[in-house]
C-alpha cells in the first residue's frame, strides 16, 4: 500500500524533489490503518484522488477518499516545503470534520485547474455531504456559480419555509444593520445611512474594508462573505420591526413596490452582505456564565473560547491584520468551536498601524485626568488599553491573562509588524499541530 501511496503522489510529477517520499508515505500509511482500525481491508480498496493539486498560500493538497468495501473515507495531503526547499507531506487529514475546516468558509480561496469544475464540485460534495454546493464553489474560487447557486438556495428555501426576517440577536452594531431567518443559516448585512460620531467612516471606506478580507488571507479566522445588489424579497416575509429598523437607520437601501400590479408588495435592498451565520461570542460567554460560576461545564467552555478567541487574534496579526475593534460581540463561534472574525468596518494592515504604549503621565494633574493628556495619531493602538473593555469578568481575565497577557503588550504587535515587513510570511495552518508529521 505504501508503494500505491508514493506513485499517487508521483503521478503528479512535481518538479522540485521530495526529502523523503517514502517516509513520508509510511506516515500516511500508519495514520490511514489507524483511522481504520478494526476495519479489515477487503478486496475492494482504492484510493480515489481527484488529479488536481489544490494550491494555497504556502501549500497543496491532494484531495480525495479511499475506498474500502462499502465504506468510504474522505482526505487531504498538505504538501509543503521544508527548509531546505525540499517537499514533504506534513500531515495526514482524514474525515469529514478536517475536510470541512480545510475548505472552511473562514479561509482564502484555493487555486486548482479543474477540466470540469461541477465533476470536482460533486466528487468533493460527496466527501463533505453537509458542506452546501455554493461554499464548495466559492472554496474553488468560482464566486459568480457559488452566488447563483446561494440565491438558488436562498428562493428555494422561500419557497418551503413561512418564517419572517427578523433583527437578528445580540448587540446592535453602530454601522452594519444585521437581519437573518431564523430557519436559514446566514445572516444579512445592511451599511447604515448615518454613523455616530465615534465612527469616523463612510460607506465607501466599509465597502472598501469588505474588499480588503475578500481578497486578502482570511487564515480561517474571517468569514467569507456575498455581495448581492438589487435583492428582492416578498414584503409579507420581513417583520414589522424589521422594516421599521431599516426606515429608521438604511432608508436609502430599502425600496417597497407592487412590482407586478396584483398587490404583492416586495421589499427591494440596494446592496447586501450574507456571512454565515455564527453564535456571537458575547453570547456564547454569557451562556457559560448564566451557568454559574462553579459550573466545571461552565468554566471549561469560557477556557476554551478564550484561548480560541486569543489564538484568533494571533492568527490574524500572523496575516498582517489588525481588528481594530475587538470587542467579544465582533467575533463569532462556528459550529466547530472555531472563532472567527466578521465586523470589519475597522479593519487595518498590521503594518499600517503604529503600536504605542501608554506615556508615563508627567504630573499628577495628567494622572488623575479624565482626559486623554497625550498626543494621538489616527493610526495609533495603545493595546494595554484593552484589558478594561475586554477582562471585566474574572474568569475571563485569568484565562486570558495565562494564555495570551502578550496581546496587552505593544511589544508584541510591534515586533510581528517588523518581521512582517521584513518579507516574513507566518505559516497559518489549516489542521492541529498534533497532525503534523514533524511536530
Amino acid at each position: 500500500m505504501g508503494e500505491v501511496l508514493q506513485r499517487m503522489v508521483q503521478d503528479f510529477e512535481l518538479r522540485r524533489p521530495f526529502d523523503d517520499l517514502a517516509r513520508d508515505c509510511g506516515h500516511v500509511l500508519q495514520a490511514l490503518l489507524q483511522q481504520l482500525g478494526e476495519f479489515t481491508l477487503r478486496a475492494n480498496f482504492q484510493f480515489q484522488v481527484l488529479s488536481g493539486l489544490f494550491f494555497r498560500n504556502k501549500g497543496a493538497y491532494v484531495c480525495g477518499k479511499v475506498i474500502n468495501g462499502f465504506n468510504a473515507l474522505p482526505f487531504a495531503l498538505p504538501i509543503l516545503y521544508n527548509a531546505q526547499g525540499q517537499l514533504v507531506i506534513d500531515a495526514a487529514l482524514f474525515g469529514e470534520d478536517d475536510m470541512l475546516r480545510l475548505f472552511s468558509f473562514a479561509r482564502a480561496y484555493f487555486m486548482v485547474e479543474m477540466e470540469i469544475p461541477s465533476a470536482y464540485v460533486q466528487f468533493l460534495r460527496s466527501m463533505m455531504p453537509r458542506k452546501p454546493r455554493n461554499e464548495i464553489y466559492n472554496a474553488l474560487g468560482l464566486a459568480k456559480q457559488g452566488k447563483t447557486l446561494f440565491y438558488r438556495d436562498l428562493l428555494q428555501h422561500q419557497r418551503h419555509s413561512s418564517d419572517q426576517f427578523r433583527i437578528a440577536p445580540g448587540i446592535k452594531g453602530m454601522v452594519m444593520l444585521v437581519f437573518d431567518l431564523p430557519s436559514f443559516p446566514y445572516v444579512f448585512k445592511l451599511i447604515k445611512d448615518y454613523f455616530p460620531p465615534q465612527k469616523d467612516t463612510s460607506r465607501e471606506q466599509i465597502q472598501s474594508k469588505y474588499q480588503l478580507v475578500k481578497h486578502h488571507d482570511r487564515v480561517g479566522r474571517m468569514a467569507d462573505t456575498l455581495e448581492y445588489s438589487g435583492v428582492a424579497f416578498p414584503r409579507d416575509r420581513f417583520s414589522d420591526d424589521l422594516v421599521a429598523e431599516i426606515e429608521k437607520f438604511a432608508p436609502s437601501q430599502m425600496e417597497i413596490r407592487d412590482r407586478d400590479g396584483d398587490g404583492q408588495l416586495e421589499v427591494i435592498l440596494k446592496h447586501v452582505y450574507i456571512e454565515r451565520r455564527m453564535i456571537p461570542l458575547n453570547i456564547y460567554l454569557q451562556e457559560a456564565f448564566d451557568q454559574g460560576p462553579n459550573d466545571p461545564r461552565a468554566r471549561a467552555q469560557i477556557e476554551r473560547v478564550v484561548i480560541e478567541y486569543g489564538n484568533a487574534i494571533k492568527d490574524l496579526v500572523a496575516a498582517n491584520i489588525f481588528p481594530g475593534d475587538m470587542l467579544w460581540k465582533n467575533f463569532g463561534v462556528t459550529r466547530h468551536g472555531k472563532v472567527v472574525f466578521y465586523d470589519y468596518d475597522e479593519i487595518e494592515y498590521l503594518t499600517d498601524c503604529n503600536f504605542r504604549k501608554v506615556p508615563e503621565p508627567r504630573n499628577e494633574e495628567d494622572e488623575m485626568s479624565g482626559e486623554v493628556w497625550y498626543s494621538v495619531g489616527p493610526k495609533d493602538v495603545f493595546p494595554e488599553t484593552f484589558a478594561p473593555f475586554l477582562l471585566g469578568n474574572p474568569a475571563v481575565r485569568e484565562v486570558f491573562m495565562k494564555h495570551h497577557a502578550d496581546l496587552l503588550d505593544a511589544g508584541f504587535w510591534q515586533a510581528h509588524k517588523e518581521r512582517i515587513q521584513a518579507g516574513h510570511v507566518f505559516d497559518v495552518f489549516p489542521y492541529e499541530q498534533d497532525k503534523r508529521f514533524g511536530s
